[in-house]
C-alpha cells in the first residue's frame, strides 16, 4: 500500500447557478440519457459507453483522477473531470511529480450554448490552481471542434500546440488536435485583476 495520500478534498464551487461537485454513483443514471447522443459522443475519444462501463470508471477511477458533475438546477447537465499528471522532469527530482493537471468537460446537447462550459471550466481552473496547487494545466480537443476550443480561449488559456492530423476522427478521419494550456502564476495574475 502506498503512503501517497492521493487528491486532497476539493470542496464543490459554484458558478451562479451552476454547481460543480464531485460525481457519485446516482449520476450515472442521469449522464447516461445523454452520454451517447451523436451530438456529445462526436467529440469523445470514446464514442460509446454503457451504464456499467461508466460505473466501473467511476468505481475504479485512478487515485489522481477527480470526476465530477456539473448541476444546473439540481439536474446533472455535464461531467468534468481534473487529472493530476507529472509533468516532464529529469531524474534525481521530484518538482515534476504530479504538478500538471488535465481537464475535460461535457454536457447535455439540451443545454449547448448556454454558457455552462465556459463556467466549469473556470471552477476547473479553480480547483487546479486553488485547491490541488498545480503549476499548469492542459486541456485538448479536435481542432473541428470549435465550441471547445473557443471556451479554453475565453477561460485564458493558450493555444500551444496544433497537431497536423494527429488525431483519428471516426466520421472526419485524420484531423487536427489541439492543446491549450495555462500556469498557475497566468492564473493567479488573472484573477488579481
Amino acid at each position: 500500500m502506498s503512503d501517497d495520500p492521493g487528491l486532497p478534498p476539493v470542496r464543490p464551487r459554484r458558478h451562479g447557478d451552476l454547481l460543480l461537485r464531485p460525481a457519485v454513483e446516482a449520476d450515472v443514471a442521469a449522464v447516461m440519457a445523454w452520454r451517447n447522443h451523436p451530438d456529445v459522443a462526436r467529440w469523445l475519444l470514446r464514442t460509446t459507453m454503457t451504464e456499467a462501463e461508466m460505473l466501473e470508471r467511476l468505481r475504479d477511477r485512478p487515485e489522481w483522477t477527480l470526476p465530477l458533475a456539473v448541476e444546473h438546477e439540481g439536474r446533472v447537465v455535464g461531467t468534468a473531470f481534473v487529472d493530476v499528471l507529472d509533468g516532464m522532469g529529469q531524474d534525481g527530482g521530484t518538482e515534476h511529480l504530479r504538478s500538471e493537471g488535465l481537464v475535460g468537460y461535457l454536457f447535455d446537447p439540451a443545454v449547448h450554448g448556454r454558457g455552462f462550459a465556459s463556467r466549469t471550466l473556470v471552477l476547473l481552473l479553480e480547483i487546479a490552481f486553488e485547491d490541488l496547487r498545480l503549476r499548469r494545466v492542459t486541456a485538448g480537443c479536435f481542432a473541428d471542434n470549435i465550441g471547445s476550443w473557443k471556451v479554453m480561449e475565453k477561460a485564458g488559456m493558450r493555444r500551444e500546440q496544433h497537431g497536423v492530423r494527429d488525431s483519428w476522427h471516426a466520421e472526419l478521419g485524420w484531423v487536427d488536435g489541439l492543446t491549450y494550456a495555462l500556469l498557475r502564476e497566468e492564473w493567479m495574475e488573472r484573477e488579481a485583476r
